[in-house]
């Protein structure tokens, strides 16, 4: 077992920063993924990175991972082999980086067909029977879509405790078998691969108790939950000012699982990426005067972010304007919350230099998940805030902010329309 598997509750308020280690094509790289990123170690421990999220590690029906299959066959992954992930992964704890897995257990792709012709028997990826299941295991409503086709996967488990998700077969949570299963495994995924923590796909796919046992059965050092629905829209189809009643579900999400887990702060990234495209920094001042994120209730919990695999790189699903890219890591690498860093931005975009003197400014300041922040400007064309009175950011395109930062801050560094200053 890796000296990295602590068995504790995870702390979220040490420093911690996360970095995205694939993106939606890392699939197809030649030689394997798993192969490639290990050339890119050490860049990723200069840059103060704590915690890397690596991709979904099973045998899946999507080269991508996330129509998995064979839970525990590691070797049919398109990243790689179960040896290249597990040298990987002691690579990165050598140097004291923490591993997360993306765990994709809403739903499975079965193997093959039952008499009826329907997709629902379903092979674990070992000789024994784990994970070997039948259409006891998916939920009686479930619905499978394929362009115009619907089909009935003929699933006779409980009905399902969440959203359902129509390119695979939903997994009934409630069925002892599963929740036992699925925690070996998760555990496996610690003890014999070496993954320190997780990051829950599609968690709204099931309920946040069925999170909060997976939680207590295998006691991840770190893990987040992707709880991704649409901000509240305006007739003018721009995001409304208030937020609250979208950062707040998060909240809830995270209490109602125990405390422990985080969730990806998908109000701070609408929030401030709408605020950047109009020209209406005033968005970032809540009506209390604080961050209107989920960094603004519960920072500590709040895994704040620019884009992934999903919004952006070739999937473009809710992107950052690229021209302001740097404006949105200011922001979540200076404020409150645990900051990811997306893999593209770090290493293709050329940004690499400006993020990790941005990460190293957090980490010469002590900037934690709970800092507190004083929002000093909210303009359309000016934020600035100080954090924890130690460090001034400053993004948005007006040059002159005034006599908002004081004498005794120095500027630390700056880039396109964003300044950060560090107090002497």
């Amino acid at each position: 077992m890796s000296p990295l598997l602590h068995h504790h509750p995870p702390n979220n308020d040490s420093f911690t920063n996360i970095v995205s280690g694939f993106n939606w094509e890392s699939s197809k790289k030649k030689g394997g993924w798993y192969n490639f990123l290990i050339k890119s170690i050490p860049e990723i421990a200069a840059s103060g990175i704590t915690h890397v999220w690596l991709p979904p590690p099973s045998h899946s029906a999507s080269s991508e991972g996330y129509l998995p299959g064979r839970l525990y066959d590691l070797d049919a992954s398109q990243y790689g082999t179960q040896d290249e992930l597990k040298t990987l992964i002691k690579e990165f704890h050598s140097i004291g980086i923490q591993c997360v897995a993306d765990i994709v257990i809403n739903h499975r792709t079965a193997e093959r067909q039952d008499s009826d012709g329907r997709w629902n028997i379903f092979e674990g990826g070992t000789p024994d029977d784990r994970l070997d299941w039948d259409h006891s295991c998916i939920c009686i409503d479930d619905i499978t879509k394929s362009g115009d086709t619907t089909t009935n996967s003929g699933g006779t488990g409980n009905p399902d405790t969440g959203a359902d998700f129509n390119g695979a077969p939903d997994i009934d949570h409630l069925n002892t078998r599963v929740q036992r299963e699925l925690s070996d495994w998760m555990n496996w995924l610690k003890t014999e691969i070496g993954f320190d923590g997780w990051r829950f796909d599609f968690a709204r796919g099931y309920s946040p108790d069925i999170t909060k046992l997976y939680m207590g059965n295998t006691r991840p050092d770190f893990a987040v939950g992707e709880i991704w629905n649409p901000l509240s829209y305006g007739s003018d189809g721009k995001p409304n000012y208030d937020q609250d009643g979208h950062r707040r579900e998060l909240m809830e999400w995270v209490k109602a699982v125990g405390g422990s887990a985080t969730a990806f702060d998908f109000t701070t990234k609408g929030i401030l990426q709408a605020a950047l495209v109009e020209g209406e920094l005033w968005r970032l001042k809540d009506s209390n005067g604080g961050p209107p994120g989920m960094i603004g209730l519960m920072p500590e919990n709040a895994v704040t972010f620019v884009d992934n695999h999903d919004t952006g790189s070739t999937e473009k699903r809710w992107p950052f304007p690229s021209d302001k890219v740097m404006q949105g890591y200011v922001y979540i690498l200076t404020h409150p919350g645990i900051p990811s860093i997306f893999y593209d931005h770090f290493f293709d975009w050329g940004l690499k230099e400006e993020i990790s003197n941005l990460t190293m400014i957090r980490i010469r300041n002590g900037i934690k998940a709970s800092s507190t922040v004083r929002i000093l400007a909210s303009d359309p064309d000016l934020y600035v805030a100080a954090i924890d009175d130690k460090i001034i950011a400053k993004i948005g395109t007006r040059y002159d902010v005034g006599n908002v930062v004081p004498t005794t801050f120095k500027i630390a560094t700056s880039g396109n329309n964003y300044a950060v200053w560090e107090k002497q």
